[in-house]
């Protein structure tokens, strides 16, 4: 096929916003331009219209993700102006005959997304033999999200098949570049783009990455450096939004005003007022942990104050939430460690020792155990099970790029509301 194509999954709900995007994605280089499934679930056939009217030269990929009706469905998005049209692999081979047969009648090409297949491989070396036009390597989106990615299945696929391959799935220029290294010929990219506040700059950069692949393939790093650095790139709304609003401690308020902190709990509990295990904790945890004191929820006594915060900066913990009082705030302040607290208050309590550390707590209303991830900021405290920080880290940096896109389109005239499209969605 020459040099690798750069396709544009448009995996919106409005056709407006679609073509709006797929206008600066053009300016940056890209080529084929794809009615992503939302959009078309949305839209319908008039979104695959709109693009054909409004790019008469380019090729449109009708990302239908046919699963039966072959022929009816194909037909549909041929006639709507679609180039391309995709069909999902598993989709039983008399629906992908019929929409082979109906390809060809109407002179457009058929796609077969390795999405859901059970065995990717051996099911792309028989649809190659029954003559689709491309071979998607696809990793869906909530597979993305726990770190899957589809560079090793398309280094396979592409020392077996003779078609051409696609390559779709999170990718972002550096991903892009390394797919066209692995193989791919058409290199699908959706979110890091779409979601891009400057869209053209952002298409630029992959398709610079894709014409030009470095030489080394990048190997995994630390994960939990990872996860870090994402939480402290992200808000706490942005993570309580791709928690489905969990997650978000209640009542626990920032001391310190807009100071961030991300990091693996160190978890206390503690009888109201009594500080000694509290302080304790903080021998155990190392650089980077957050150290997080149910002390019930008792405002009238602290059970935090300036020499502790001391103590928990020079040993590089990130930041402390306490399920009660703290006091000392302006001294606490100027050492500029994030403090967490329910309440301020100047009565000191007693180390009398009772307490466990280390054991499941409650905070904020929330559940909290050792090694969870806590993140904090001006908003307030989330707490993400550790099990699922990688997932959830990745979910919350789609939604910040979302809130990118959609503040600069507001910048530029729109409303949230029109941006939103709420009045289409409103409930009926």
């Amino acid at each position: 096929m020459g040099a690798p194509v750069l396709q544009i999954a448009l995996d919106l709900l409005e056709t407006s916003r679609a073509v709006q995007i797929a206008q600066e994605a053009v300016a940056g280089g890209a080529d084929w331009l794809e009615a992503g499934t939302p959009l078309i679930k949305s839209e319908g056939m008039a979104a695959v219209r709109a693009l054909r009217e409004a790019f008469p030269g380019r090729v449109i990929v009708a990302d239908m993700k046919i699963a039966d009706t072959g022929a009816l469905e194909l037909e549909m998005a041929a006639r709507s102006g679609a180039s391309v049209v995709t069909v999902l692999a598993d989709a039983d081979d008399a629906v992908i005959t019929e929409a082979l047969l109906s390809a060809r009648r109407y002179g457009v090409k058929v796609m077969a997304d390795l999405l859901t297949a059970n065995d990717p491989v051996a099911r792309a070396r028989h649809l190659a033999g029954m003559g689709v036009d491309f071979i998607v390597a696809h990793v869906g989106i909530d597979r993305q999200m726990r770190g899957d990615d589809p560079l090793s299945l398309l280094q396979v696929l592409s020392g077996e098949l003779k078609v051409p391959i696609a390559a779709a799935g999170g990718l972002d220029a550096m991903g892009a570049s390394e797919s066209v290294r692995y193989g791919a010929e058409v290199v699908i990219v959706g979110g890091a783009i779409t979601r891009a506040a400057d869209v053209t700059a952002a298409t630029r950069l992959v398709r610079e990455a894709i014409d030009k692949p470095g030489g080394t393939v990048s190997s995994p790093g630390n994960r939990g450096e990872e996860v870090r650095s994402i939480f402290l790139s992200v808000s706490t709304p942005n993570i309580s939004d791709a928690m489905h609003r969990e997650g978000a401690m209640s009542g626990i308020v920032p001391l310190c005003g807009d100071l961030r902190m991300a990091g693996t709990a160190v978890t206390v509990r503690s009888l109201p007022g009594d500080w000694a295990k509290a302080v304790e904790a903080i021998d155990l945890a190392g650089p980077g942990d957050v150290v997080v004191i149910d002390n019930g929820g008792v405002t009238d006594v602290a059970t935090w104050g300036e020499l502790a915060t001391i103590s928990c900066f020079n040993r590089q913990i990130a930041g402390v939430v306490i399920d009660g009082a703290a006091r000392d705030i302006e001294d606490i302040r100027a050492l500029g460690l994030p403090v967490f607290a329910r309440a301020v208050v100047p009565n000191a309590g007693d180390p009398k020792g009772f307490g466990e550390i280390n054991t499941e707590v409650r905070c904020g209303g929330r559940s909290v155990r050792p090694g969870d991830w806590v993140v904090g900021d001006a908003s307030g405290v989330v707490v993400i099970p550790r099990e699922r920080a990688y997932e959830v880290a990745r979910r919350a940096r789609e939604v910040r790029r979302q809130e990118n896109r959609i503040r600069e389109e507001i910048s530029r005239g729109s409303t949230l509301s029109e941006v939103a499209a709420l009045l289409k969605w409103e409930k009926k």
